[in-house]
């Protein structure tokens, strides 16, 4: 039988890390790039939920995520094209984290992720 060495870490977070967490955990495991800007702009639009793409871009802006409404705007086209969001409707678009992800914001949230790294043997 394989040793392994397991570290177990438990910390409280908040709503906003908890949320941040999942998507740069998502993000790191399928290998998506993405910048402190772009994590803080999903994880505020996975906070607010589905939202129509004018107001969300106004309002991350207002929360200085981005210098202006059309780097928002940008941010979520990047992130549409790397499958992080959705977009719904023709004129008043909706806007929303892809559910494929599974990413949540509401309740109390435990996240139990497990991973683990074996050696191979040589010889």
């Amino acid at each position: 039988m394989a040793i392994v060495n397991q570290v177990d870490k438990r910390v409280k977070m908040s709503k906003w890390e908890i949320v941040k967490y999942q998507i740069l955990t998502h993000c790191y495991l399928n290998k998506i790039s993405v910048s402190e800007a772009d994590l803080n702009c999903l994880t505020y639009l996975a906070l607010e939920g589905d939202q129509e793409l004018t107001n969300f871009c106004a309002k991350a802006h207002t929360k200085d995520i981005f210098s202006s409404i059309q780097s928002v705007r940008n941010c979520l086209t990047k992130a549409e094209k790397k499958n992080l969001i959705r977009k719904e409707g023709k004129n008043k678009k909706k806007i929303f984290i892809n559910p494929d992800i599974k990413v949540y914001s509401i309740g109390n949230i435990l996240l139990d992720y497990k991973f683990l790294s074996v050696e191979s043997k040589e010889g």
